[in-house]
């Protein structure tokens, strides 16, 4: 029985555990123990916004011990794995303290504030031994794996063209500080900057044009080029300034040699060159039950993850500097 502590109970906090409820339901052998938040006694009749609405709106954390200190929750409880879902700038030192306590973490996206952060975390957990994966919840999302089987195994060739969009409203507090969240690019651009490094590899430079809209954020808009050496003409855009009834969006379209694949609306079409398009039938689960769950899967059998390690999560941070290094001078292209 894996024993699991949460530290972070804000939007993305309730997400997780809406599916640690859904595979103990299931019969998972994992057992939710303890919940960890400064705020957790305030937060306990409270309610947390985010794109994807949750289970519920109110959570019943009686079957739950809580803490509002991370050490004092590890000193009372025995575990073998912490999730965590704190904000950005404090991922690497919380996840570099439980590694070294021999403890197994799954942290949220992004990896951390900064690329020099993010792989002192993955030296750690080389070091101790310990699984370390983190939630780039899009290499789950069915859509995306489809459109990633799609390319590797070239079903309708070569990808020539693609674009990616992210979009909805600002987030409150801390993520409007650029110092500490890193603004649109660094939470909720890096979504289709992972998924590109994902699909295609590190790019070999990039030019992205970006914007501040809100006041005392970083960038809010961006448009970044991906460039590589075969010439694939790739574009991702983010907008976290879209307000009234627009909701939040997240869409793509990839172009192949033999047909394209269209993404809007949770629903994937597949348009071939030759015969009739069709949707494709993906699995209904999340992208955050199969990261939980594959994540918990390996930890459990002793096997290495793959499919979002932090080496990799750290070369997409990497790639997001150097795009706010590019927009910082209008655009220009930025080798990496």
């Amino acid at each position: 029985m894996l024993k699991v502590g949460l530290i972070g109970f804000g939007f993305m906090g309730r997400m997780h555990m809406d599916n640690y409820i859904r595979l103990m339901k299931e019969g998972a052998d994992i057992q939710l123990i303890a919940v960890c938040d400064t705020r957790i006694h305030e937060m306990e009749n409270d309610t947390a916004a985010g794109n994807i609405a949750t289970e519920r709106q109110v959570y019943d954390l009686t079957p739950y011990r809580l803490y509002e200190d991370i050490d004092t929750m590890l000193s009372h409880e025995e575990l073998d794995v912490v999730d965590i879902t704190l904000p950005t700038y404090l991922h690497a030192e919380v996840a570099i303290s439980l590694l070294k306590r021999g403890i197994h973490v799954l942290c949220e996206k992004p990896i951390a504030r900064t690329s020099e952060e993010a792989y002192r975390m993955a030296e750690t957990a080389q070091q101790t031994g310990k699984t370390l994966m983190i939630a780039q919840c899009l290499r789950f999302w069915p859509a995306y794996e489809f459109l990633k089987e799609c390319v590797v195994d070239e079903r309708y060739g070569k990808v020539t063209s693609g674009y990616l969009f992210r979009g909805g409203t600002t987030p409150p507090g801390w993520y409007r500080d650029a110092e500490l969240s890193g603004g649109c690019m660094l939470d909720m651009h890096i979504h289709d900057t992972d998924m590109i490094n994902w699909l295609f590899g590190k790019p070999h430079a990039v030019s992205s044009l970006a914007q501040n809209v809100v006041p005392g954020s970083a960038y809010d808009i961006v448009s970044t080029h991906y460039m590589y050496p075969d010439g694939k003409v790739l574009n991702a855009q983010a907008d976290w300034t879209l307000k009234g009834d627009f909701g939040f969006s997240m869409t793509f379209r990839v172009n192949f040699e033999r047909g394209n694949l269209t993404f809007q609306n949770n629903q994937l079409k597949v348009n071939p060159n030759e015969g009739p398009g069709f949707v494709a039938d993906l699995p209904k689960d999340s992208g955050y039950y199969r990261e939980i769950r594959y994540f918990l899967e390996a930890v459990r059998n002793g096997e290495p993850i793959s499919i979002c390690t932090p080496e990799s999560a750290a070369e997409s941070l990497e790639i997001v500097e150097a795009e706010m290094r590019s927009a910082s001078r209008q655009s220009a292209l930025e080798l990496l």
